[in-house]
């Protein structure tokens, strides 16, 4: 059966997990995400919204990052797509900035708040002349 995405608004909750992200600071946004769900992100495999923090602060810390949504789709039986932006740069370099294409797909379950299943990232590439 095929499933059909609508463009939709970006769910605040979705969009508080990015701000999360860009300040490493954690509340409303990650309560979304629970000890079972799993993250993938490019190649690493992370479960449990503790490990999941963890993983971000570690990549994370090192930067001033900013995450912008500029499309987000649902589909009826419950996963959210976003197509967006990050906008880094190292906190020893800040005149450097880098600029990062991503997608984050949610798999929800059906409960009212939505919990995340799974949560799949993929970013980059930071420099498309590198892989081409």
């Amino acid at each position: 059966m095929p499933h059909t995405a609508t463009p939709t608004a970006t769910p605040e909750w979705v969009l508080q997990i990015m701000r999360e992200i860009d300040t490493l600071s954690f509340g409303e946004g990650f309560a979304h995400l629970t000890d079972e769900t799993e993250m993938f992100f490019g190649t690493a495999h992370v479960v449990g919204v503790q490990a999941i923090k963890a993983f971000f602060v570690k990549i994370d810390e090192p930067l001033h990052i900013t995450h912008e949504v500029l499309e987000s789709w649902t589909t009826a039986d419950g996963v959210c797509f976003l197509r967006g932006e990050a906008t880094m740069a190292e906190k020893t370099d800040p005149g450097t900035v880098v600029r990062a294409p991503f997608m984050h797909i949610y798999y929800l379950d059906r409960q009212e708040p939505p919990r995340v299943k799974t949560l799949r990232i993929t970013a980059g590439p930071l420099r498309t002349d590198a892989v081409l």
